[in-house]
């Protein structure tokens, strides 16, 4: 179905999520109609951040919104959902479209495994009513659907279309892209060969992706890293339990932009604590590019601001290898919490690969090489 049918068949206008690349097609036809424009698109920081902003709208209009997300998101969406918008609480309606990462007889990757069994299976413990949408879903299927769920939708209940691989479609194309200069792999490849020895916590995406090969071009073992390949935006946390509990290890956080934004707190939470070995690497190119390229407030944000803000004693924003090279160094040497942001471009090889060993290769390896280390 076209991403432009499954809109007008929804009749919304006010559409928050959080981008994801199931759901690419949608995203693109979004931003090619309302682009960013608050009042009718709102890129959120996570899912239960637009459930909420989505409350807002209801509230202030009466009007039923659309929280888009990838299926992952539903762990986030499970507080505002239940205590919030439930009917028998504030009785908000909402439509939410879920991506279906996961899907059981679908190849995936491992994050998505579980989550994708337990899909469905959320929304009906949540009491929402959903609706699979596949290829072969015609206009008239959703149209009838759609005129199902009114009475729900009209009583105060939620409801949901889980959206198959490939299910919508869009003829366009959007090109997403910065001014910035440097190259995420090779920022990736800088702060290995810096970081020398010492453990590096990667987040989700392309970064891990990245890191994973670096190592492989430089013929070195994956003992040194673990690759956060779910669970968006807590990867400097765990990042903070490492540290703490290793105060012997510099421990290196590569972080990006998106991921910051998803769970924010987590640097207030950091900043308060201060660990002496922590060095927080955050990869800003203002975009959820792992799902498509799609922006994020982060490009008008300054992250090391922020940082400061949250009680890091030391954070700077670098957009050159030069000055990263600098400032690399200087953490590695440094006695000190400190946050690195780099500014950097869009992009990443077409041909990049994804790791070949397991999560649970990753982290037996991770741990024995933490172990042995141990003093």
């Amino acid at each position: 179905m076209k991403a432009k049918e499954f809109v007008k068949i929804l009749n919304a206008d006010f559409y928050t999520g959080v981008p994801d690349s199931q759901l690419r097609a949608l995203c693109d036809y979004l931003m090619q109609v309302y682009g960013t424009d608050p009042k009718h698109h709102m890129i959120a920081a996570n899912e239960g951040n637009c459930a909420a902003i989505a409350a807002g709208y209801y509230l202030a209009t009466g009007k039923v919104p659309v929280v888009y997300m990838q299926n992952s998101g539903e762990g986030n969406i499970i507080n505002p959902a239940a205590s919030l918008l439930n009917d028998k609480v504030y009785a908000i309606p909402v439509m939410f479209v879920i991506g279906w990462r996961g899907e059981p007889g679908v190849h995936d990757e491992p994050q998505h495994i579980y989550q994708g069994e337990v899909t469905v299976k959320l929304l009906e413990d949540m009491g929402i009513a959903s609706f699979i949408v596949n290829k072969d879903t015609t206009p008239e299927e959703l149209a009838a659907k759609k005129a199902e769920f009114e009475g729900l939708l009209t009583a105060g209940k939620d409801v949901a279309f889980v959206i198959r691989k490939g299910a919508l479609t869009y003829e366009g194309s959007a090109r997403y892209e910065n001014d910035h200069a440097m190259v995420r792999e090779e920022v990736v490849r800088h702060i290995v060969k810096t970081s020398g020895d010492s453990p590096v916590i990667s987040t989700t995406g392309k970064v891990s992706r990245e890191l994973f090969e670096v190592r492989e071009a430089n013929g070195q073992g994956h003992q040194y890293d673990f690759l956060t390949v779910g669970s968006m935006g807590h990867s400097s946390s765990i990042a903070l339990g490492i540290a703490l509990h290793r105060p012997d290890k510099k421990i290196w956080c590569i972080d990006g932009d998106g991921a910051v934004l998803m769970h924010m707190g987590a640097m207030a939470v950091i900043g308060s604590v201060k660990p002496a070995n922590l060095i927080h690497v955050v990869i800003n190119n203002g975009a959820h590019e792992t799902v498509g390229g799609m922006p994020t407030v982060a490009r008008d944000l300054e992250i090391a601001g922020v940082a400061k803000a949250c009680g890091y004693p030391y954070a700077v924003s670098v957009d050159n290898y030069a000055d990263l090279d600098m400032e690399l160094e200087r953490a590695g040497n440094r006695e000190g919490l400190c946050l690195i942001e780099v500014k950097c471009a869009l992009g990443a090889r077409e041909d990049l690969g994804r790791p070949t060993t397991t999560a649970l290769e990753n982290r037996n390896a991770f741990m024995e090489y933490l172990e042995k280390g141990r003093i």
